[in-house]
């Protein structure tokens, strides 16, 4: 973008954001555009937490490059349409507001990686571990380099900070090591137990599955999730039981509940498959 355009966008934006890199060895390009995607990526998702049905237009530019330090801006065309979409208007303050609680909750976020101290059901999605990954590599190779992220903004002319989160490579790797540490937690399944629940099929496979393996099938277990999954047996008999009565059904198996107990295999919060452990009867569906 030419100098104009980009002077006249920076006339339009009550505040934005600055990131500055400060190393004393030079950055991998991979992990210098990563520094700047990531922190994108997490304003994205604020954004969309914030204002549901928001899309984010988040661009930046590299405002000034010396020896030893990168300054960028990040300026986002969508903060003036979220306040917009929710029915204020658009005011310097609310910006520096709006991107200040940003910097707040990212920081916050950092900070708990650093010292793997994570709120309960925080930093559970994966490819938001892998941002903020990006995110602190980018200066884990120089032992005495330093990541701050600030909410800039212009007064009468003048550009001033108004707040921001800093950290540095000692804290950078250890932020590392317990996003990995989360990642490969959060990779491993998590079952648990539920007897006598009501199973119904949302899509049913004439064909056997192989035991402990996800089937082509789906269905609805109602007090667990309203979410339709994918459906495993853990036994041979369990399954040749439930496709007789499939087969041997007068009405549509759709219109047919199996009393079962299912173990529910999870990875992190999310459900997986629901294995089927036992099964017990079927009741017809009104």
């Amino acid at each position: 973008m030419c100098r104009e355009s980009y002077s006249a966008l920076m006339g339009e934006q009550k505040a934005h954001l600055t990131l500055k890199l400060d190393t004393d060895e030079p950055i991998e390009l991979g992990d210098f555009v990563g520094a700047f995607t990531s922190i994108a990526n997490e304003f994205d998702r604020y954004v969309s937490e914030t204002y549901p049905g928001v899309k984010a237009d988040t661009r930046m530019y590299v405002r000034e490059v010396r020896h030893g330090c990168v300054e960028a801006d990040i300026v986002s065309g969508l903060i003036p349409a979220a306040v917009v979409a929710a029915g204020a208007a658009v005011h310097s303050v609310e910006q520096i507001m709006l991107l200040e609680d940003f910097v707040r909750r990212w920081g916050g976020r950092l900070k708990a990686l650093i010292t793997n101290d994570i709120p309960k059901g925080e930093l559970e999605n994966i490819p938001q571990l892998n941002d903020f990954h990006k995110t602190v590599r980018s200066i884990i190779a120089d032992p005495n380099a330093s990541h701050r992220l600030d909410v800039a903004y212009f007064e009468d002319g003048e550009r001033k900070i108004k707040s921001g989160f800093k950290f540095t490579t000692p804290e950078a790797r250890a932020a590392e090591q317990n996003i990995e540490d989360r990642k490969r937690l959060l990779a491993q399944p998590d079952t648990s137990s539920h007897s006598r629940v009501l199973m119904v099929y949302t899509r049913t496979d004439v064909h056997d599955a192989a035991i402990n393996k996800k089937s082509g099938e789906r269905v609805r277990i109602e007090s667990l999730s309203p979410k339709d999954h994918a459906v495993m047996y853990a036994s041979e008999m369990v399954e040749q039981e439930i496709r007789q009565q499939i087969r041997d059904a007068d009405e549509n198996v759709y219109k047919r509940g199996f009393v079962v107990d299912v173990s529910v295999q999870k990875a992190g919060e999310r459900i997986v498959a629901y294995a089927v452990t036992a099964f017990h009867s079927v009741i017809e569906l009104e």
